[in-house]
């Protein structure tokens, strides 16, 4: 209570009062919040504008974005429809409610909405997209078809048209045309990594395993943290009979994701056939901690604990099991060798003749009955080519599919796909490449990436030392977006620095430490005012400094997302190729850059200063290269690049940037070198780039 008190007081202390904010300014604190993947904090600040303005479209548009980011999906559809009441010709409202309703399962609704849309946008791609999938979850094939082939009719060098209609062909089991529009893909944009892997899972089902792993090998390479190919190439190769390969898959997911359930099951499996059973069952307790109705690893589990002797805890299990699938006949009678194991022959006889009083009502379901220690491919040899592809989807839960090893659940797949477009940054095309992004000080970041370096330095230590601020600062380039007891802690403490600055208006400390607060609840406008002024108190405030201007390039990346799509992906990452752009379009992106002169400067300057007061300081080095790099001044950053290395020769982010600096340069040998050497420290995307530019050359 006194938490929502003082949240309650924060916002009449910022906003004066609810019929009084300032909505421009909150709404763009909010899109700032989504924009930087800020979800509960953006609609926290949309609750704001639609209290003082319930009749603006936006707010709710933009909190159903938020909503959809979240998995809120009622709640998205149901903004949507608030948006639409206030503004019936918003297209983008239509399609994020096409996109809510149709995860939902609602595909007739889905594609009345993307109907309504392209009444408003012809043409439009995405739209008619995710009309066409939404036919395809309603069996409408045909209709999938017609509006796909007039899709590629409009946009025919558009790669996930072709992958789409592919993957439609496979489902109807028209194997050659859906080869045929999956090369299609490849010959288009042959590092596209999703076409090689959906390739690879036709050639699977064609028995063409040789081809399967190939093209799984080539996927990896051009997107090797995509924990789907480790997971069906760990499955070609146990079809290959390369258990020691697919071991190494499924290790690698979950070393990447210790939270992957398919991995984890799977590897259960493996390690329950060459006969590693406690540590199979090591696998299966994660699955069952983190999926309690996983009733399949709940049957592996009961065979592996019969196996080692623990047969009270597998009855346990089988209890489980048969509490859900009254009917299933292994169930009963391992259950019932089990009891006669604990020296239990009434509940064992129990067991086994009501498994043969169920057998003779519902006929021969005996398959794998008497087998306790079933594994795959153990039983049946007569029908091991059919074992070969003994395999299900994670959705599937047919309890006798217990032993079949789990491939990466197209479903999945096509559930990123209908939230692809919807706030895709342009920067995610295939054919950019993003640099590694700028440092920031703050107390956050995330956590579960495979590189983890923590970086030391001096500066922040002493600061840290002084506890000027109630939290830690840390530098990272992987910022967290904050949870909403983290949001109220913020808003918390900028009343508190509030009520500081109020008694004693020269301490520096209160205004730095106020600035990261407004900061990290996407308030950039304020934050940089409350930087101004702790470094107005003390010059020599270096902290500040270097926020300061991170906070303004933030800004500046935010103001160029709501500019032309083009300029932002320019100034924010490195092409490489198709360099023969439109010259007016060329032109004028350089005419917006020009009018931010004044903004790229007074970045510059602040990096300048945070050097001349602490020029060990490397990611003052590091941040101001990559704004050279968005001005295309790449021999300026790579001179940056350079001292930030010489200064710390393990700084893996600036090799993966001075390398792409490089090859847009043309220097592809020394570029090459320098992604070979952030792939060795750690930042695996190198290498998918050093795949590309090899072949290239």
């Amino acid at each position: 209570m006194k938490k929502a008190i003082v949240f309650v007081l924060l916002q009449l202390c910022i906003f004066s009062s609810v019929a009084q904010i300032n909505t421009d300014r909150v709404m763009a604190i909010g899109r700032n919040a989504l924009y930087f993947d800020d979800y509960i904090l953006s609609i926290q600040y949309f609750n704001q504008v639609i209290k003082a303005k319930p009749w603006l479209a936006q707010p709710y548009f933009y909190r159903a974005l938020a909503k959809l980011s979240l998995d809120d999906y009622s709640g998205a559809e149901e903004d949507c429809t608030l948006a639409l009441q206030q503004n019936p010709f918003m297209a983008q409202a239509y399609y994020a409610r096409g996109i809510a309703r149709q995860s939902q399962g609602k595909y007739d609704l889905a594609i009345e909405d993307y109907r309504k849309g392209i009444e408003f946008r012809p043409k439009d791609r995405p739209m008619m997209t995710n009309t066409a999938i939404a036919y395809i979850q309603k069996k409408d094939y045909e209709k999938a078809k017609a509006l796909f082939n007039e899709i590629i009719e409009a946009y025919p060098k558009e790669v996930n048209s072709y992958m789409a209609r592919g993957s439609m062909h496979l489902e109807t089991g028209d194997t050659i045309t859906a080869l045929a529009d999956y090369n299609k893909s490849i010959e288009i944009d042959p590092y596209y990594a999703p076409a090689y892997g959906n390739r690879a899972l036709l050639f699977y089902q064609t028995d063409k395993m040789e081809d399967a792993l190939a093209d799984l090998n080539e996927a990896i390479k051009l997107n090797p943290r995509e924990e789907g190919f480790y997971i069906n190439r760990g499955l070609v190769r146990y079809h290959l009979n390369d258990l020691r390969g697919a071991m190494s898959d499924y290790d690698h997911v979950i070393a990447i994701n210790g939270k992957n359930l398919i991995a984890r099951f799977n590897r259960g499996l493996l390690r329950f056939q060459i006969g590693d059973n406690n540590r199979a069952i090591e696998d299966f307790d994660v699955v069952i901690t983190m999926e309690p109705d996983n009733y399949m690893a709940y049957y592996n589990r009961a065979l592996l604990l019969s196996s080692i002797g623990e047969y009270h805890a597998a009855i346990k299990d089988y209890d489980v099991i048969l509490e859900q699938y009254p009917n299933f006949l292994p169930g009963y009678y391992n259950r019932s060798d089990a009891k006669r194991n604990i020296n239990d022959p009434v509940g064992a006889d129990k067991d086994y003749w009501y498994a043969m009083e169920l057998e003779k009502t519902h006929g021969n379901q005996k398959t794998q009955t008497t087998q306790t220690h079933t594994t795959p491919q153990q039983d049946n040899p007569e029908n091991e080519d059919k074992d070969k592809k003994d395999i299900r989807e994670e959705s599937d839960r047919n309890i006798n599919k217990f032993n079949s090893l789990v491939v990466y659940d197209k479903d999945d797949e096509q559930k990123s796909k209908y939230h692809s477009e919807i706030r895709g940054r342009v920067q995610d095309k295939n054919i950019r490449i993003d640099l590694e992004p700028q440092f920031i000080l703050t107390y956050y970041e995330k956590t579960g990436k495979v590189k983890e370096t923590v970086y030391y330095d001096k500066t922040i230590e002493l600061f840290n030392e002084r506890a000027a601020l109630g939290w830690k600062l840390i530098i990272t380039n992987q910022e967290a977006s904050l949870n909403e007891f983290q949001i109220n802690a913020h808003f918390a403490s900028i009343n508190e620095y509030s009520a500081k600055i109020e008694q004693n208006r020269k301490n520096a400390d209160y205004f730095f430490g106020r600035g990261i607060d407004f900061m990290l609840v996407q308030d950039f406008t304020e934050a940089i005012n409350n930087f101004d002024q702790a470094t107005g108190i003390d010059p020599s405030y270096t902290p500040a400094y270097f926020n300061r201007a991170a906070v303004r390039y933030k800004q500046m990346e935010y103001e160029l997302s709501n500019s032309t799509h083009d300029e932002l992906a320019e100034a924010m990452s490195i092409q490489f190729g198709n360099n023969n752009k439109n010259t007016a379009q060329a032109s004028s992106a350089i005419k917006d850059r020009d009018s931010r002169t004044y903004t790229y400067e007074m970045i510059i300057r602040d990096y300048n200063t945070v050097i001349q007061q602490d020029p060990s300081f490397i990611f003052a080095y590091f941040n101001r290269a990559n704004l050279r790099c968005s001005q295309r001044d790449y021999k300026a950053a790579i001179l940056d690049y350079n001292e930030a290395i010489r200064r710390n020769a393990e700084f893996a982010e600036a090799y993966f940037n001075r390398g792409l600096a490089r090859l847009s340069q043309g220097d592809a040998k020394r570029g090459i070198a320098d992604l070979s050497k952030a792939g060795e420290l750690g930042i695996i995307e190198a290498y998918s780039i050093i795949k590309r530019m090899s072949t290239n050359n």
